[in-house]
């Protein structure tokens, strides 16, 4: 089953990170997204690289690249840095790259500038991840995202969406079916993000909503209205072809057991 489904990891240092990739390798779970935010940034996403490359080159590795949180001093020297990261990448096969902008975009240096600079790279053959996120549009009044997905594409540097998450499955349906028809051109791999909902999760978010991601009342009302939300969306990125993504933690063998029973009773 987990040959279908990626694992994101968070931790806050190198010590939680070895327990985690233990925890996965003796579970067999070998395909794993390294997230760029939080703690994770600069010295420990760096250190978390050479890290996994040295001791774990058994996992599939998809590493987020934050330009917001990986920034340093200027622009220069900010994508030099990210361009040495790209072409590492082209040396080991067992990782790849997802390009997010972050948090808070650097005004000429998001996603869609850097795009637009690597295209101009000589002899750089690679291919990155991009995010999106459907729900920008009805719920945050921002309709630019399929005009930068469109100018992301262009580039011929893309081979796979990421899907923000959220719990609209009409809103998450129509830009499936745009992007697809946009890019029907290029072999792309979908993933999507994928929570298994809790009584803690809806508190953390009631708490301190993050941004741009859209929760509706509905679930967060009841759990059993969240749960019954979530196997929609498990049976949609199945059949659309879609890769889950969890971010739910799941380093424990109950948690990971109650992980996967809840997607083997949606198959």
């Amino acid at each position: 089953m987990n040959n279908n489904i990626r694992f994101e990891l968070s931790f806050k240092n190198i010590s939680q990170l070895d327990y985690k990739l233990k925890f996965c390798k003796l579970n067999n779970i070998k395909n794993i997204n390294i997230p760029c935010k939080g703690l994770i940034k600069k010295d420990l996403f760096n250190s978390t690289i050479k890290y996994i490359s040295k001791n774990y080159n058994q996992f599939n590795v998809t590493y987020h690249y934050s330009l917001y949180h990986q920034y340093s001093k200027n622009k220069e020297k900010s994508y030099q840095e990210f361009l040495d990261f790209v072409k590492s990448s082209q040396n080991n096969k067992n990782y790849e790259v997802l390009l997010v902008s972050g948090s808070n975009k650097k005004k000429n240096f998001d996603s869609v500038d850097v795009l637009a600079y690597l295209k101009k790279e000589k002899n750089l053959k690679v291919k990155l991840g991009i995010a999106y996120n459907p729900y920008l549009k009805k719920y945050y009044n921002n309709s630019s995202e399929r005009e930068r997905f469109e100018r992301k594409i262009s580039t011929g540097l893309i081979n796979s969406i990421w899907f923000q998450y959220g719990t609209d499955i009409k809103v998450l349906q129509n830009e499936v079916t745009y992007l697809k028809n946009v890019a029907k051109a290029e072999k792309l791999n979908l993933f999507g993000s994928l929570f298994i909902p809790s009584n803690q999760f809806i508190a953390r978010f009631k708490f301190r909503p993050w941004k741009e991601v859209y929760i509706s009342e509905k679930c967060l009302y009841a759990l059993e209205n969240f749960f019954e939300f979530t196997k929609d969306l498990v049976s949609f990125y199945k059949k659309n072809n879609i890769t889950p993504v969890i971010e739910s933690d799941f380093s424990s063998s109950e948690k990971l057991d109650s992980l996967y029973s809840f997607l083997e009773n949606e198959r």
